[in-house]
């Protein structure tokens, strides 16, 4: 059977393209976690809205800064111009001057409208959010300034793509050259620590089985600290993917013109796979995508998959 949340937690279930958001509702406040992407804003406003009737949104808080993540910010502050935004705190300064490069924005290739931020989840405190005490832990690896947060009363972690029901997220400092699968290995013994009842991950169905999926977790990092070659090829399809995901249809030309445009791939091309143009690295990307049925090519033409 399904987990049953305590009351006062809902959580959207949304599409890969955009994360998923958790509200949290008390007497006299509510809050949402994570605001997915931007093209899914009014969506995204959708859904707050229904479940919040006349009441505004008083916070909204986000895991880390990846444009799935905090895409609907902007959208959401629009909406609700008394929302306080809070963020974790290793990339406040450049989302103050709003450094689009740092933000890695451009290195992936997506898009996020411009956002404030009010205050500051700080790993290692503690914030009280629409009366709910939930613990902010450092959660680095995918994103190295990324966090999670636990409420013990309940035993409920949400896990951001630090852990899914079946891996974890690209390990983005990895591409750049950075060594980051130590950190996914703590991050992964720390959420085992907290003995969570029930995970909320970023992407996919919340999970009661949290020792099954810590397993999987590890499998998949020792497979990719093996075969390094292999989370970089991992990785490039899931950029791929995701611009599919964002387009739903396009030209084969589209999808050129964005890998040249696009700094993370021309780094893992230069790195992985110098012998290959960008145009030829696209199209052996897509032939994968296309025979695991996540595309559909048809000529030129290109549509998104399952």
């Amino acid at each position: 059977m399904p987990y049953v949340f305590p009351s006062g937690i809902q959580v959207f279930e949304r599409g890969w393209l955009s994360s998923n958001n958790i509200l949290l509702v008390g007497k006299d406040e509510s809050a949402l976690i994570d605001s997915g992407y931007g093209t899914h804003s009014a969506q995204t406003l959708q859904l707050v809205q229904s479940a919040l009737g006349s009441r505004p949104l008083d916070v909204l808080l986000n895991t880390h800064l990846h444009s799935d993540h905090c895409g609907g910010n902007a959208a959401l502050q629009a909406q609700y111009p008394g929302v306080r935004t809070w963020i974790p705190p290793g990339h406040a300064a450049e989302v103050a001057r709003w450094d689009m490069s740092a933000l890695t924005y451009e290195a992936t290739g997506q898009e996020c409208p411009r956002f404030r931020y009010d205050d500051l989840l700080v790993p290692g405190k503690s914030v009280t959010i629409a009366h709910q005490v939930w613990e902010v832990h450092p959660a680095g690896g995918h994103d190295p300034h990324s966090v999670v947060l636990f409420q013990p009363e309940n035993g409920i972690l949400v896990s951001a793509d630090a852990l899914w029901e079946e891996g974890f997220g690209v390990v983005f400092p990895e591409l750049e050259g950075v060594d980051a699968f130590d950190e996914v290995s703590a991050t992964l013994d720390l959420l085992e620590s907290l003995h969570p009842k029930v995970v909320i991950p970023g992407h996919g169905r919340p999970f009661t089985d949290a020792a099954k999926s810590l397993q999987t977790a590890r499998g998949r990092l020792r497979y990719f600290m093996e075969n390094p070659h292999k989370h970089q090829q991992y990785a490039a399809k899931v950029l791929l993917k995701f611009k599919l995901l964002d387009l739903q249809t396009c030209m084969l030309h589209e999808l050129l013109e964005w890998g040249q445009q696009t700094p993370y791939l021309e780094q893992m091309r230069k790195e992985w796979y110098p012998d290959l143009s960008m145009d030829a690295l696209i199209e052996t990307l897509l032939a994968d995508l296309v025979r695991s049925g996540a595309a559909v090519r048809q000529g030129q033409y290109i549509l998104n998959g399952k």
